[in-house]
């Protein structure tokens, strides 16, 4: 019984800080989070709710600086103030505000963001399981072990998840009318946007794709959905 207290121990830990960050997370959003009014973005929205077959998209937006758009684990979306900030600047246009609404919808329609809590309460758990396991066997550096094993394997699951968010993203802005320009331009703004700095870690440890990998991922979507009928 005592060689799987453990594993015991881990799951019961990955439950309550999944219950944690979940309650943690959406009590945030509710303080620091108000409904997005733009006419402009509040238009464009409306045309992926149509395309949906909804009566409305619902988007708030998330009162901090960085610049980032999320869907919450209980569906909702948001745009933060920073994000605003550059479109109200003309940095970026309401078409490519309108690409990050699509991307973030698609976290929540294949159910990404709700697993993405689950998936991180559990890789914790994971993470200190296999610390207390190695730790038996690799005094001092099984910690260190158990944290890079841990950390490749939530890289690999969520940039499968952008890419996945990314092609529904671009199925959705096709059928609104508005196609993939905005969200291929967006792309290669991100970087300064974001102030990244390349080359900070390699593309195996990052939690989402090279930018322009994901480019080519969604011109070859556009090639197939946006095919000529004749030769």
């Amino acid at each position: 019984m005592l060689k799987f207290t453990p594993l015991l121990l881990a799951l019961i830990y990955g439950i309550a800080m999944y219950r944690f960050s979940a309650w943690r997370t959406a009590r945030e959003l509710d303080a620091q989070s108000t409904p997005l009014k733009d006419p402009g973005l509040l238009a464009l929205t409306d045309r992926l709710a149509g395309a949906l077959d909804l009566p409305r998209v619902k988007v708030h937006v998330y009162e901090v600086d960085p610049v980032n758009g999320l869907a919450a684990p209980d569906g909702r979306i948001f745009l933060t103030r920073g994000f605003l900030n550059q479109y109200a600047t003309g940095k970026v246009t309401g078409e490519e505000l309108t690409s990050v609404i699509a991307h973030e919808l698609g976290h929540v329609a294949l159910g990404h963001s709700r697993r993405r809590m689950i998936d991180f309460s559990g890789q914790n758990a994971l993470r200190t399981a296999l610390a207390m396991v190695l730790g038996r066997f690799i005094p001092g550096v099984g910690a260190y072990i158990a944290n890079m094993l841990t950390s490749l394997l939530a890289a690999r699951l969520s940039r499968g998840d952008e890419y996945e968010a990314d092609a529904y993203a671009s199925a959705l802005l096709v059928k609104a009318g508005i196609g993939v320009a905005p969200q291929i331009s967006l792309f290669h703004k991100l970087d300064d946007l974001t102030a990244t700095r390349k080359g900070v870690s390699p593309a195996w440890l990052m939690s989402h794709p090279k930018t322009d990998e994901r480019i080519k991922a969604i011109k070859a979507n556009e090639a197939k959905w946006v095919a000529p009928k004749k030769r």
